[in-house]
C-alpha cells in the first residue's frame, strides 16, 4: 500500500505535468481539483480567483460540490473572514464550517455536508491571484503534511495561471501583428 506521503508526490508530479503540457486554464484548473480531492481523501475542493476589483473571489474550478452549493451566492472578500486573511497570503484552517462565524456560508455548509476546511493562497510574485480550498465531510486536524502538500499546489496553481494569462497575451499579440502585417500588405 502507498505512504500518504507517496501518494503526495504522484499528485504533485501529475500537477506539473498537467500545467506543463497545457496552456487551456480551464482543464488544468479542472484536474488540479481532482487531483487534490483524491491526494488527500477529500468531499471536495475549490479554486477561486480574485475578481479585476480584487472584491469578490470567482469560481475557477471545483471538484465534489454541489451546483446548489457552488450557486450559494458571491464569496465576497469583505464578509468572508476567512478569504480575507488568505488574500494576506496566510493559509487559514476552518475547524467546523458549519458553526464558525468567520465562514461566509455556514448555513450552506451544513446542507453541503461540509465540515472542515483549508484554505491556501495562490501567491505569483508576490501577488494574491486567489484561494485553493479543501472541504472535508467530518470534523479533521489537517496535518502539516496535508498543509504543505495543498500549499504546494497553490503554488503549482498560480504559475498554471500565470503561464495562461501570458500565453494568451501572446497570442493576442501575435494575432495583432498578423492583422496589421495584412493591412500593409494589402496596401
Amino acid at each position: 500500500m502507498k505512504s500518504k506521503e507517496n501518494d503526495y508526490f504522484e499528485s504533485l508530479y501529475e500537477v506539473t505535468r498537467l500545467i506543463n503540457g497545457s496552456l487551456d486554464p480551464d482543464r488544468v484548473l479542472e484536474e488540479i481539483v481532482r487531483s487534490v480531492v483524491t491526494a488527500m481523501g477529500l468531499k471536495a475542493a475549490s479554486l477561486r480567483l480574485l475578481d479585476a476589483r480584487r472584491k469578490r473571489l470567482l469560481l475557477g474550478a471545483s471538484c465534489g460540490l454541489s451546483e446548489n452549493y457552488l450557486q450559494k451566492g458571491p464569496i465576497l472578500v469583505e464578509a468572508s473572514g476567512l478569504d480575507r486573511k488568505a488574500l494576506r497570503g496566510k493559509t487559514c484552517i476552518v475547524p467546523d464550517a458549519r458553526t464558525d462565524p468567520g465562514f461566509q456560508y455556514g448555513p450552506k455548509a451544513r446542507e453541503e455536508g461540509i465540515a472542515s476546511v483549508l484554505v491556501v493562497p495562490l501567491i505569483r510574485e508576490k501577488k494574491v491571484l486567489g484561494v485553493l480550498r479543501a472541504y472535508t465531510d467530518t470534523v479533521r486536524d489537517f496535518s502539516k503534511r496535508e498543509i504543505r502538500f495543498l500549499e504546494a499546489v497553490a503554488h503549482l496553481s498560480a504559475i498554471a495561471l500565470d503561464n495562461a494569462r501570458l500565453h494568451k497575451a501572446l497570442e493576442t499579440r501575435c494575432e495583432l501583428m498578423a492583422a496589421h502585417k495584412l493591412r500593409i500588405d494589402d496596401n
